[in-house]
């Protein structure tokens, strides 16, 4: 998966481990940890990165 365009939120610290998120790869999303780019990626449908990203929304502050 060489020609993934990867994104981080703008609200990440450019020194910590993050997320990175790249959504230019034909129906799915894909997902690694900005420290290890060349690791893993987990790979998600739209629709469940979009149930994803709404229980995030929705999900109390502790």
């Amino acid at each position: 998966m060489d020609d993934l365009t990867y994104r981080k939120s703008s609200y990440s610290n450019p020194f910590d481990e993050c997320v990175e998120v790249a959504v230019n790869v034909p129906d799915a999303v894909a997902v690694r940890d900005s420290k290890n780019p060349d690791g893993p990626v987990l790979r998600f449908t739209p629709a469940a990165w979009a149930d994803f990203r709404r229980a995030l929304i929705s999900a109390p502050e502790s």
